[in-house]
């Protein structure tokens, strides 16, 4: 039996918002910790909730997809602060509708449906758009940021499927 094993990780873009609460967060952190240093007491509270907040915060600003494929099975999980590792989903190759790149052609039939959008992807348009669209049992459609290699192993299992014009 032929299995294939392919992984990719993408590093999903930060949202400037994100980035901008968790540097206020920690400097207001900073300044609780220094009034507590002072003697104010009542600096702790405040504190310790401002210092959680930027521990999550942080998390989730520095996102991570990780795309597993395995035998046509594809597996995505969430990678948080490079420390800790979250599954998602898992996706079964033989259930996938169409699977072709962001902008393509071959997408045009499936634009008016009303489907779950789940973006793993990159999170921002590159020039060339390196984004895939997979619309998956009529309910869902994924943004993948997959590598050549991952489409090239996906398309060998379902090549009716799978498009990279």
């Amino acid at each position: 039996m032929s299995e294939t094993y392919v992984e990719c990780l993408v590093k999903a873009k930060s949202k400037m918002g994100m980035v901008l609460l968790k540097y206020l967060l920690i400097g207001l952190t900073a300044v609780f910790v220094l009034l507590l240093l002072l003697g104010v007491v009542l600096a702790i509270i405040p504190g310790a909730i401002t210092g959680v907040g930027a521990y999550f915060v942080t998390l989730y600003s520095d996102l991570e997809y990780e795309y597993l494929y395995l035998d046509k099975e594809l597996v995505i999980d969430k990678v948080l602060a490079k420390s800790r590792r979250k599954r998602i989903a898992t996706y079964q190759v033989d259930r996938m509708e169409i699977m072709a790149p962001f902008r393509s052609y071959r997408l045009d039939n499936y634009k008016n449906r009303q489907v779950k959008i789940k973006d793993y992807s990159i999170g921002e348009e590159l020039k060339p758009d390196l984004r895939y669209a997979v619309y998956y049992e009529g309910g869902e459609k994924l943004i993948l940021s997959p590598s050549e290699e991952m489409v090239k192993a996906i398309r060998s299992v379902a090549p009716r499927k799978v498009f990279t014009d």
